[in-house]
């Protein structure tokens, strides 16, 4: 009966040091997370600054060529507007970042932000590893080997719940006054109940039934984690995709539209809708490339709750 407990007190321990694992894990990715969301509100504002100077840039071509009569008044109280849009954006930037510096502070374990900017190479979480690589570790991850451990400790308990129907032997020692002899005499005795009604087999009962539990439980678990690494790795290698367009076609081609229909606007061959239209298409493609970032880190991010860290297996761009 002992053994049975110390096995249950064993197993019991041991998950919850797999929950603390598991525990880490979480805490890890948080920061992973909040640290990126930092990082790209910080790039935000950067970029909410760059469209603030292009919009100034092209407020002073506009009243320049309406000065020497060449363009519409209009187009000067277009570039107006433009401006102050391009402000309020930095207004909403500086108050993104803000937050998500406290956030980053407060989830780092400081009341208070102690930092004025963050430094990364670079805002990609990297590419995300194989599927099959990835599921083949499915089995070392900290929340599996848990389920795996409440199944021992159930079989334990169970094992200790059908020890308890033998009963206990009780040894008695003491000494009694003998009239016959008219001394006193030194006694043993030894007791046993004889479980003839209560063989404990209700506890039996519930303790097999929690076993078989566990185990359905377990196969949830390894169901529920595949499923959730199929679909982050899907998104994380969707977002990548939309990351490494965004890199290499989208926001050089709107960054030389910009520039294009500046000059042309100069040259008096556009009118300054085209530079209107040209500068909105950046700042919107810019805002579509921030969001992808955040899809592919939060992807990964989920992807490190489950399995701790993939930096290694994931490529860095």
């Amino acid at each position: 009966k002992r053994g049975a407990r110390v096995d249950v007190a064993t197993y019991g321990q041991t998950a919850a040091q797999l929950e603390l694992d598991r525990r880490v894990n979480g805490l890890r990715a948080d920061v992973v997370q909040a640290f990126y969301a930092a990082l790209r509100a910080q790039t935000g504002l950067d970029l909410a600054k760059q469209s603030l100077e292009l919009t100034e840039r092209g407020l002073r071509i506009v009243d320049g060529r309406v000065r020497a009569g060449k363009s519409s008044p209009v187009e000067a109280t277009r570039a107006q507007v433009q401006l102050a849009e391009a402000k309020l954006q930095v207004r909403r930037a500086e108050t993104e970042k803000t937050t998500a510096y406290q956030q980053l502070a407060q989830i780092t374990g400081s009341s208070v932000t102690v930092f004025d900017r963050l430094e990364s190479p670079t805002l990609s979480p990297g590419l995300p590893p194989q599927t099959e690589e990835l599921l083949a570790k499915l089995d070392q991850t900290a929340e599996m080997r848990q389920a795996v451990v409440q199944i021992d400790k159930s079989d334990a308990s169970l094992g200790s719940e059908k020890a308890q129907r033998i009963p206990n032997l009780t040894v008695s020692v003491g000494s009694q006054y003998d009239r016959s002899v008219r001394e006193r005499v030194n006694t043993v005795s030894l007791s046993m109940p004889l479980p003839l009604f209560d063989r404990n087999q209700g506890n039996i009962l519930s303790a097999s039934r929690r076993a078989d539990q566990a185990r359905d439980q377990r196969n949830a678990v390894e169901l529920r984690l595949r499923t959730e690494t199929q679909t982050a790795l899907n998104q994380w290698s969707t977002a990548m995709q939309e990351v490494e367009s965004y890199d290499k076609t989208i926001l050089p081609s709107a960054q030389q539209a910009v520039e294009t229909a500046t000059r042309g606007f100069e040259m008096g061959k556009f009118g300054f809708i085209e530079v209107l239209d040209a500068q909105r298409t950046l700042i919107v493609a810019r805002g579509q490339y921030l969001e992808s970032l955040a899809a592919a880190t939060n992807a990964r991010a989920q992807v490190e709750r489950v399995y701790g860290e993939v930096g290694s297996t994931a490529g860095a761009r």
